[in-house]
């Protein structure tokens, strides 16, 4: 058997040539530490929502047509609603295996942009975007952009309340867009809302369109990786021009398959354990209601935030009206992506650092204008994460929601740039202390009797035996008593 796979593998290299670049990729070596491994958590969720999401499209009908429900779910017996709804919710009590898979499916979808998030967060901190890779940066933030339309388009199928709420949101802000805003709000939605084509439409795109193009760009940000080699911290043995850790092959490859089951098995876990999603609760979609406290999933929450706390103000000029809508539902988001994707050119411009490649990352510390802007901006959009939950926090407390939306607009003004200087101060004086590995203090008694503390390598004897106090300081001295 040994000798067949051998002769086959030499008549495969024989005609491809192969044998070199797969010696050459095997011995790739990939850092061992923990943050690097905030990419494999999206690119296994993702793998999660692909296998999950062909499981429930045997059984979604994707169709806004009416039918009376008539399944397992009694309070919802003899009430019309959409295929869509009904299809979800046999899908839910009426298959097999159905209610997990489905939320295993939501879970995947959160945790995936979550990882994307704070894989972002742990490239822009450590300076991982600098050149060579200003390009990957544009794929990872393209990503971003592309998951979150993708989740919304998944949130949205059921066609349930809490969705077609959003829905509406979705649509007023299409149509807010100056000059071609019914263009768009008709080329999304089919017609007026509620057109009857959108589920369909949003089907395409949630298990076609948007994967193929997140599938896509996967590929192209492992490719780059894989041809720019990774970045690492710095350390013992690391420079500029090595990589320091594990080789693909056996061990890096070992972690990383157990390191996708238990990804698997933590949302299994979630998807069986932790409900999510329960639109039975909120029922079928109606044009003329409004469920109360309608959330939507976290990484659009910033946005329905910003539409709470945005004044209504209009601007009208030349015979347009630019409405209250467009300012926190388009323009905030444009702005804040376009910075995004701008930041390595930004920060090269003002630092003048992108003249020589830069593949050892930073400490946020070492960085701290960067790291209180960064600080700051994530406050800014926590602020509005907390904002989008203002009628929920109001119920919950008995406070005003106009007392509320006071707060959170003054918190909005206040907070960012409070946060951003007490980060940068902090950052200023964390890199003035000692290194990691001279962290440790010494203490060490001179000749004299002298008492001196130090850090690590600064402590030590001198050649000739005696204490050596290198720049350390004096602490205290006294008569040396006699030896015994």
């Amino acid at each position: 058997m040994t000798r067949t796979i051998k002769r086959a593998n030499r008549w495969f290299d024989d005609r491809l040539g192969a044998s070199g670049f797969v010696r050459t990729a095997l011995n790739k070596v990939f850092p061992d530490h923990w943050s690097f491994m905030l990419g494999e958590i999206a690119l296994y969720s993702f793998l999660l929502l692909v296998l999950t999401g062909i499981y429930l499209t045997f059984f979604f009908q994707p169709s806004l047509k009416e039918v009376v429900y008539d399944g397992a779910y009694a309070p919802l017996k003899g009430v019309e609603m959409s295929q869509a709804y009904e299809s979800t919710l046999r899908l839910s009590y009426e298959v097999r295996a159905g209610m997990v898979m489905r939320q295993m499916h939501h879970w995947a979808a959160i945790i995936f942009l979550a990882a994307i998030v704070v894989h972002v967060g742990r490239v822009f901190f450590t300076g991982a975007f600098r050149r060579p890779r200003e390009l990957n940066w544009i794929v990872g933030c393209s990503l971003l952009v592309l998951a979150m339309a993708n989740g919304f388009a998944g949130y949205s199928l059921p066609d349930d309340q809490l969705s077609g709420t959003g829905l509406r949101i979705a649509y007023s802000i299409a149509l807010s867009i100056p000059l071609g805003g019914t263009w768009v709000a008709y080329l999304l939605f089919g017609g007026e809302f509620p057109a009857e084509s959108i589920i369909s439409r949003l089907f395409v795109i949630h298990v076609l369109l948007l994967p193929l193009a997140i599938l896509g760009l996967l590929g192209v940000h492992m490719a780059i990786v894989w041809r720019q080699k990774h970045t690492q911290f710095r350390g013992p043995g690391k420079t500029e021009d090595n990589v320091v850790g594990s080789r693909l092959w056996p061990s890096y490859a070992l972690k990383s398959v157990g390191f996708f089951f238990l990804v698997s098995a933590v949302t299994a876990l979630l998807g069986g354990l932790a409900q999510v999603n329960p639109i039975w609760l909120y029922g079928p979609f109606r044009a003329a209601d409004v469920s109360a406290a309608s959330q939507p999933d976290w990484y659009v929450g910033w946005l329905d935030g910003a539409l709470r706390l945005f004044p209504g103000w209009e601007i009208r000029a030349f015979g347009h009206t630019i409405p209250a809508v467009f300012f926190p539902g388009v323009l905030l988001p444009t702005v804040s992506f376009g910075l995004l994707f701008g930041w390595p050119f930004i920060e090269a411009r003002f630092t003048k650092e992108d003249v020589r490649d830069h593949h050892l990352l930073d400490r946020p510390r070492e960085r701290p204008l960067r790291t209180g802007i960064g600080t700051g901006v994530i406050t800014f959009y926590v602020v509005l994460f907390f904002a989008a939950a203002t009628d929920v926090l109001a119920t919950v407390f008995d406070v005003s929601v106009t007392g509320l939306l006071v707060a959170f607009r003054v918190a909005l003004l206040c907070l960012p740039p409070v946060v951003a200087f007490v980060t940068y101060r902090l950052c200023k004086e964390a890199a003035a202390l000692p290194d990691e590995e001279d962290a440790a203090p010494v203490v060490v008694r001179t000749a004299s009797g002298a008492y001196v503390t130090g850090h690590g390598h600064q402590a030590g004897n001198g050649g000739d035996g005696t204490p050596r106090a290198d720049g350390l300081d004096e602490i205290g001295s006294g008569p040396r008593p006699d030896a015994h």
